[in-house]
């Protein structure tokens, strides 16, 4: 973002609308494609999506003004929606409930691995060659991992596709919210990703001003950081088989709040250090939840996990963009103060589920089934 900035002429906040915009359409996508994807078989929905939104990603690269270039990242964003949502429910359903935790936070950790790689990746290429060129070899090896998804991905065995039916599939949308604890997990999605992505967003403009003077190649590797969420996705998935979900996602919020906090010191390492405590958090955090979803709702599992993915990726879109007018009002301090907000409601909604009575998940957990 702070390449695009440059050289499109535009402030920090509107240079996150490059990825806002994507994440904007990508959440009002996924509820579209979760209802259709109860209608449509699994696999070939998301590689539709994945080949779409691949194809794209090489446009965006030749985008010769900034508005085109936002109207290709749109694209990539409505494009790509078929998967997130879809993919969540293909693990809860294709995978034995006994390792659903697991599973679901080795496919998070896998989502980790593909964030750190991208944007590693871009920032070596952009100061070698340019952003164009960047983009466009991100896109071509997504074309490459497209056609690896379409032939090894096994298709569903504990999914048919249903006929529409709109009286029944009211009913499905509506019954989520009639259940008291999966509005407070779709909360928890908007709060996690906006504070995680604020963060991230920003902190390449502190990092590339005095007194660090990063390069962009530098500020492109501060993202294999996100290796320590390939582990804690995966490890927090595990330990709430043992510890309860509840205990585990207090811990990992506190543990995001905690990263933050040592993130504000002036030294290099102290930033660098509260960078890794808060992915920690955050991945391990957005396991956590991902998979309580997919225990909980009891029908339309995908629209379940686009009803979260809605509001993870609308808290990246909105928040994301909105803490860019703290940072060039107040800087550092400001994006921290936004992201401590957050996190304190994020505090609250656990909370909340700590006091909800017992009710619905039925997997195999050691607590005592609850929220």
């Amino acid at each position: 973002m702070p390449v695009l900035a440059d050289v499109f002429k535009v402030t920090p906040a509107q240079s996150s609308l490059s990825l806002s915009v994507t994440t904007g359409l990508l959440a009002i996508g996924m509820l579209v494609s979760g209802i259709a994807s109860e209608m449509l078989r699994r696999k070939p929905l998301m590689a539709t999506s994945m080949f779409a939104s691949a194809l794209l990603t090489i446009g965006t690269a030749v985008a010769p003004t900034w508005h085109l270039l936002l109207l290709s990242r749109i694209l990539v964003g409505l494009t790509i929606s078929g998967l997130p949502a879809v993919a969540m429910a293909y693990v809860s359903e294709e995978i034995d409930p006994a390792s659903g935790g697991l599973a679901m936070g080795l496919y998070i950790g896998g989502t980790a691995f593909g964030g750190m790689t991208g944007r590693l990746v871009t920032g070596v290429i952009t100061d070698l060659l340019s952003w164009r060129w960047a983009i466009g070899i991100i896109g071509g090896l997504a074309v490459c991992g497209s056609i690896l998804f379409l032939v090894l991905l096994p298709p569903s065995r504990q999914f048919t596709p249903h006929s529409p039916n709109f009286e029944q599939l009211k009913s499905s949308l509506f019954s989520h919210f009639h259940d008291r604890g999966l509005p407070l997990l779709f909360a928890m999605g908007f709060l996690l990703m906006g504070s995680f992505v604020s963060v991230y967003n920003y902190l390449g403009f502190r990092l590339m001003a005095p007194p660090y003077y990063f390069s962009q190649t530098a500020v492109g590797l501060l993202f294999t950081v996100y290796s320590v969420g390939m582990f804690s996705s995966a490890w927090a998935g595990h330990m709430a088989a043992h510890r309860g979900r509840r205990a585990v996602l207090f811990g990992m919020v506190i543990l995001m709040g905690a990263g933050v906090l040592i993130a504000m010191a002036h030294a290099t390492w102290a930033v660098l250090t509260g960078l890794a405590v808060m992915t920690f958090g955050f991945f391990g955090a957005h396991a956590v939840v991902s998979a309580w979803i997919g225990v909980r709702a009891r029908s339309a599992k995908a629209v379940a996990s686009s009803f979260y993915l809605f509001c993870y990726y609308s808290g990246s879109s909105v928040v994301g963009t909105f803490a860019g007018t703290f940072w060039s009002s107040k800087g550092w301090s400001g994006v921290t103060a936004i992201v401590g907000a957050l996190l304190t409601l994020a505090l609250a909604v656990v909370i909340a589920l700590r006091n909800l009575p017992a009710a619905q998940d039925t997997a195999p957990f050691s607590e005592t089934p609850a929220v």
